[in-house]
């Protein structure tokens, strides 16, 4: 084939794959029902000169070309479309300097995230950057959906710890935007225009992060209740009236908790609850992290909370926190065939939107499980294919359930997605959330920066 050959001539046969096995691997990502298109070729650039030639020589054959971290993405933003080659950033995986004095930490698209908040932890730092996924997914892969997580009340979205990037263009350019500094108004603000674009507007090929001192204590609160509804709204009142800041708030209805519990094969404290909260706390001292949880527990009793267990010390936490990043792991193996969902809405209406994605699942007769990051909006609505309904009616009674669900989420003034991406799962959905003008402006930017249409094709804009 040409395109393989000019492609092995350009890298080197070690940087590229062709065989149809080696292929499939890189066909999808862990976006349950997106199925893509098997690659021409997936290569394995190792610096950002081989990523800038190989948009070079897309850009100039018309070839598409799909980035990809470590295909862990969960909207299909990785995923191959027709005759595309994959460019996978795994090989681009140094840290290329560690910056103690300035608070600074550069690294390449494919170091794995949990590996940069180990290396910060060891010197006494914290990247505050913690996606569920942070054991598997790769720090390009944040950035290029601007991934949130557990800890955004406090630290905020992969965007807010990023200071500087380096980017390949389509048109193979090379073009880096920030530095080290904290402040930076000197003209537009490009890097934020490049977090969170899914890979369409260009590859980024190296990344500033920001560091934190690291908190010298935290403890773990596991709330469970009898009321979902009671639940949800001791949340704003925590956050508003509480004077605590927790660093995390997250939610398992009593579905997604017994799901973690059936995949770590361990049983959760109250597990006849209809739903656990788990509040994370950070602190300056153990005195003033002590005060803080026994006053909050205290107001979470009053709120009709069941118990309140805390944790406070690394393995009890830990323990808690298998429970919750257990979820997901469990839906994949257990009940494959699901529609993971990523809507978001303002804090103070989580209740009605929990609430009636239940009665969305009934009136569609499928099976729901709910969790998230209740703490800022951001709940995983789960639809589960019942046993025995065929592919036909799952795929029908689906788009009736979105359908449903994504009207609530525009009428309760939320987003269509707040972590996750848009991706090719969710461009139909698009002009739901956004108006015309709103997307000729960003198929414009795109234009601009892509004129050829070569970078990611296909993604988040509706066909």
């Amino acid at each position: 084939m040409k395109i393989v050959d000019e492609l092995i001539q350009l890298l080197g046969i070690e940087n590229v794959k062709f065989d149809p096995e080696e292929l499939e691997k890189y066909s999808h990502d862990e976006t349950s029902g997106v199925e893509g298109q098997l690659p021409l070729a997936v290569v394995f650039p190792t610096s950002t000169e081989q990523v800038s030639a190989i948009l070079k020589w897309a850009n100039e054959r018309r070839v598409s070309v799909v980035p990809r971290g470590a295909g862990t993405g969960l909207s299909g933003g990785a995923v191959p479309t027709k005759d595309s080659i994959v460019v996978s950033l795994e090989r681009m995986n140094r840290i290329v300097e560690f910056d103690e004095e300035n608070l600074t930490i550069t690294v390449e698209p494919g170091v794995i995230t949990g590996e940069i908040q180990k290396i910060a932890e060891e010197r006494g730092l914290f990247y505050a950057g913690d996606p569920a996924s942070s054991e598997s997914s790769s720090i390009g892969g944040n950035v290029a959906e601007n991934a949130g997580g557990v800890k955004v009340i406090k630290y905020g979205p992969t965007s807010f710890h990023i200071l500087g990037l380096e980017v390949v263009l389509p048109t193979g350019e090379i073009v880096s935007f920030g530095g080290k500094t904290l402040k930076n108004v000197t003209g537009y603000d490009l890097i934020r225009l490049f977090v969170g674009s899914e890979g369409t507007l260009g590859i980024v090929t190296k990344i500033v992060l920001r560091l934190v001192p690291r908190p010298k204590c935290a403890a773990v609160l596991l709330v469970p209740f009898r009321d979902i509804e009671d639940a949800l709204l001791c949340v704003p009142k925590v956050l508003s009236q509480s004077g605590v800041l927790p660093a995390s708030i997250e939610f398992m209805d009593k579905a997604s908790s017994e799901m973690a519990s059936k995949f770590l094969n361990e049983s959760i404290p109250n597990p006849e609850a209809e739903c656990h909260l788990i509040f994370e706390l950070e602190s300056t001292s153990k005195q003033s992290l002590t005060r803080e949880y026994i006053e909050l527990g205290e107001r979470l009793m009053q709120m009709k909370a069941l118990e309140v267990y805390i944790a406070d010390n690394r393995t009890q936490r830990m323990k808690i926190w298998r429970f919750r990043k257990a979820i997901a792991e469990g839906i994949i193996a257990f009940r494959p065939t699901h529609c993971m969902e990523d809507v978001v809405v303002p804090t103070a209406k989580m209740p009605k939107l929990i609430l009636s994605s239940y009665e969305i699942a009934r009136q569609c007769n499928l099976e729901v499980l709910n969790f998230g990051h209740v703490g800022d909006g951001n709940v995983h609505v789960t639809f589960l294919k019942p046993d025995g309904m065929n592919d036909e009616v799952w795929k029908r009674s689906l788009e009736e359930a979105l359908e449903e669900l994504y009207r609530i989420t525009v009428q309760l003034e939320g987003s269509l997605t707040g972590e996750h991406g848009v991706g090719l799962k969710r461009k139909r959905y698009l002009s739901m959330f956004l108006g015309e003008k709103e997307i000729t402006l960003m198929r414009s930017l795109k234009k601009l920066f892509d004129p050829n249409n070569i970078l990611n094709p296909g993604k988040i804009f509706p066909d």
